[in-house]
């Protein structure tokens, strides 16, 4: 379907010049407070979670490679959420939405998707780590190499990064409708191609081989990891033998579920089942709740990060009393 104003090209991606109005949460006026408040609340919270497990990490003078990994979610989960709740806040302090500049608003949906698209290779990494630590235990040290963590990192920042400026490219060189109003909190993908004045679905091309790359590969990868740990686990006669292993599986299983089961929901799918009301409240949980829920699940649920919170708390108690 051509959208509204379609017959008048006259504004092309291409012009630095040109704006976009991110329209938010302008339709529910009567609620611009609490959103506010529950907004910051929840970004303060996620930031200081994730900065407390960074500095926890960092502090620990012999860092697994699990450990490794976390340190490197925390900053991607850091710089994402600083990439999307800021404007989304200033967004509710004005009534009719707030505005972006074609470079911003280029330069916001490149970084979400680099760093959304750097943490699908993150959890590949760490569904590998599990997987020679459960697998091949003997080996565990001799393969995950502090080299090889440092590699794998660095390639998952690159891929992401690489993949996202395609897209984005692809995304801002198409003609846009007269109307640059886009009913959402930030520049998400689904939101800006839906201005785009184009009746064919040849636009989404781009959009489908990002997400082949970013969710469908790494998940694939991620399950055929957790193939080979069941199947191992299956030769471990001691059923505490078998908890244990698996307990320590548990916390990279809950994040990936909610990670791609978002992701999914958000980009697989056909222009034509846009809804920007529906897309917005599923960004709100997939860009607020769950980057919160992350420090949560890593702190309760793994022994290693809670031993290194532990030191660090012990740590801070002999400052104080010293």
């Amino acid at each position: 379907m051509p959208c509204e104003g379609c017959m008048e090209r006259e504004n092309k991606s291409t012009d630095p010049t040109m704006e976009f109005l991110l329209l938010g949460f302008s339709e529910l006026l009567c609620l611009r407070v609490l959103l506010f408040l529950t907004f910051l609340i929840v970004h303060l919270v996620t930031l200081a979670g994730n900065v407390m497990i960074f500095m926890a990490v960092v502090m620990e003078p012999s860092r697994p490679p699990m450990l490794f990994f976390l340190c490197q979610l925390s900053v991607i989960e850091l710089c994402y959420t600083l990439v999307i709740v800021p404007k989304a806040l200033l967004s509710l302090t004005v009534v009719d939405g707030s505005t972006i500049s074609f470079i911003g608003c280029a330069a916001q949906m490149h970084l979400f998707v680099a760093l959304g698209g750097a943490e699908c290779f993150l959890l590949v990494a760490m569904s590998y780590d599990r997987y020679v630590a459960i697998c091949q235990p003997l080996h565990y040290v001799a393969v995950m190499s502090e080299g090889l963590c440092l590699r794998l990192a660095v390639a998952c920042c690159l891929g992401g990064f690489a993949v996202a400026l395609g897209l984005t490219v692809a995304v801002f060189r198409l003609p846009f409708c007269q109307s640059h109003r886009i009913n959402h909190f930030f520049c998400d993908v689904p939101a800006v191609l839906h201005l785009a004045c184009t009746q064919s679905y040849t636009p989404e091309l781009p959009l489908l081989a990002a997400c082949v790359i970013l969710l469908l590969l790494p998940f694939l990868l991620i399950l055929t990891s957790y193939v080979c740990i069941a199947a191992a686990l299956l030769h471990v006669t001691s059923s505490v033998g078998r908890g244990k292993a698996f307990s320590t599986c548990i916390s990279h299983l809950a994040i990936t579920l909610l990670h791609y089961g978002c992701a999914t929901f958000m980009y697989i799918r056909p222009k034509s089942s846009y809804s920007p009301a529906r897309d917005k409240m599923v960004s709100l949980v997939y860009t607020n709740i769950t980057p919160l829920l992350y420090p949560l699940i890593y702190s309760l649920r793994n022994k290693e990060i809670r031993g290194v919170l532990r030191k660090m708390l012990r740590r801070k108690k002999i400052a104080q009393l010293n």
